[in-house]
């Protein structure tokens, strides 16, 4: 059995693929860096603010000041085609990873998912030998330049995506989108400019491509009979969703992956420079095996465990939203609704009815109105500028929220003072009232 495995993991193999995939993402990373300057992400998400909401457990970050977050993210561009040439390679990628993580946890109002998968790869290629070849690194220094890499990468990553793309597609399994209304929304708010998108029958497409595209991707691409028909359906659909969706990078770099699923003969063949390859397939077991299958382990095991979370937490996390985070549960719902903040000093009694908009910028504004971990942060924000000023006070918040597109509806308990609460990422939290979007048909009935 041991053999087996051995063979399965540690089996030598051409790079090619992990080297087109370096300066792939290479590209993209300075291409995300220097766009969030040059599209003035950086002056709306850490500039202009007052404050930024940060994960919650990270509110000692602050952003830098001056034009420091300008510096940080021209440097991160650098590092960026560093990685793409393979220049000081480890030094750049180990750079924009603790770099990355620092812009990512400082801000979550610009959420996604593709940022928290940027982060998770980021520290991953710290460790693969990915400039060993076709690199500013490998031509200075002869004796570091290596034409193979053991087969434990191609698994590592390929189990990955898997998990990805499958939570994406199961995610998907709820009545909105089963019955297109979640689709029919999305289409009428985030695809209006795009008149073809309204119509029935392309929704209905659209609804089924989306969910057998995430679940059936990963075996398609793997099956040497139905890969390019798995690679066309990956260009369609991230490109699709790059145009009508404008979602960043994410599509580029999910494409990005495709090359680890092409035979070496096929990427010399078509992609690459050079028309000979590393062919040996020798197996040498290193002398890390343990702890590179123990380390690799536990990371995809906390992966298969993390997006499962929710099923722990009481109510539907389409409403509450307590388990959203970091579970790919993407392009799946839209959120709207409004807020009354109102501060309640303990002493006089007297309340004041809080002005957001004085306060927050345009998407802060928006989530503080409809996400409960920004509610909950905001009311001890509140509470703690209050008592630098001696005065002790209550927060209590009066939100209606409205899932795709339906009406509002009661989310807070408005007689709970929230700045008095604590927060936890595995429990439900009673301030947030019971959902009220999939009655039982007993209760749909007496209605």
């Amino acid at each position: 059995m041991s053999a087996t495995w051995d063979n399965l993991l540690f089996k030598r193999v051409d790079n090619s693929a992990l080297v087109l995939f370096r300066i792939l993402y290479g590209i993209i990373l300075a291409s995300e860096a220097i766009g969030s300057i040059a599209l003035g992400a950086v002056r709306k998400l850490y500039i202009e603010p007052e404050f930024t909401f940060t994960f919650i457990g990270f509110e000692f970050l602050e952003p830098l000041p001056g034009n420091g977050m300008y510096v940080l993210f021209g440097l991160m561009g650098l590092a960026g085609v560093m990685v793409s040439i393979g220049f000081k390679y480890r030094g750049a990628i180990l750079f924009y990873a603790i770099a990355w993580t620092y812009v990512y946890l400082l801000q979550k109002s610009s959420y996604n998912n593709h940022c928290y998968l940027i982060m998770l790869l980021n520290y991953i290629m710290v460790f693969l030998p990915a400039s060993r070849a076709v690199s500013v690194d490998a031509h200075l220094d002869k004796s570091y330049k290596q034409n193979f890499m053991y087969r434990w990468i191609y698994v590592f990553i390929i189990a990955l995506l898997w998990i990805v793309y499958a939570y994406a597609s199961i995610a998907k399994f709820y009545p909105d989108w089963m019955d297109g209304s979640f689709i029919k929304h999305l289409m009428a708010t985030r695809g209006k400019d795009f008149e073809f998108l309204q119509i029935a029958w392309v929704q209905s497409a659209i609804l089924h491509f989306g969910l057998f595209f995430d679940m059936l991707i990963i075996p398609f691409l793997l099956w040497k009979r139905t890969r390019w028909l798995a690679v066309a359906a990956s260009f369609f659909f991230h490109i699709f969703n790059s145009i009508v969706f404008q979602i960043g990078v994410f599509p580029y770099l999910a494409l990005s992956f495709l090359v680890f699923f092409f035979s070496t003969e096929t990427l010399h063949k078509r992609f690459l420079w050079k028309k000979t390859y590393y062919n040996l397939g020798e197996v040498v077991v290193p002398k890390y095996k343990k702890l590179l299958i123990m380390s690799a382990s536990i990371f995809l095991l906390v992966m298969l465990l993390l997006p499962l979370r929710h099923w722990l937490i009481k109510d539907d996390v389409l409403w509450t939203e307590e388990g959203h985070k970091l579970s790919w549960r993407m392009m799946l719902r839209s959120r709207s609704g409004y807020a009354v903040y109102t501060m309640v000093n303990k002493k006089t009694n007297v309340s004041t009815v809080v002005n957001l908009r004085e306060r927050l910028s345009d998407k802060q504004y928006n989530s503080v109105q409809t996400k409960p971990d920004f509610m909950w942060q905001f009311a001890q924000r509140l509470k703690k500028e209050q008592a630098a000023l001696g005065n002790d006070v209550a927060v209590y918040v009066n939100a209606q929220v409205g899932i795709n597109g339906r009406p509002f509806t009661a989310f807070t308990d408005p007689t709970v003072d929230i700045a008095a609460t604590s927060w936890s990422q595995f429990k439900h939290h009673e301030w947030i009232l019971p959902s009220p979007l999939y009655p039982p048909p007993a209760a749909s009935k007496k209605q």
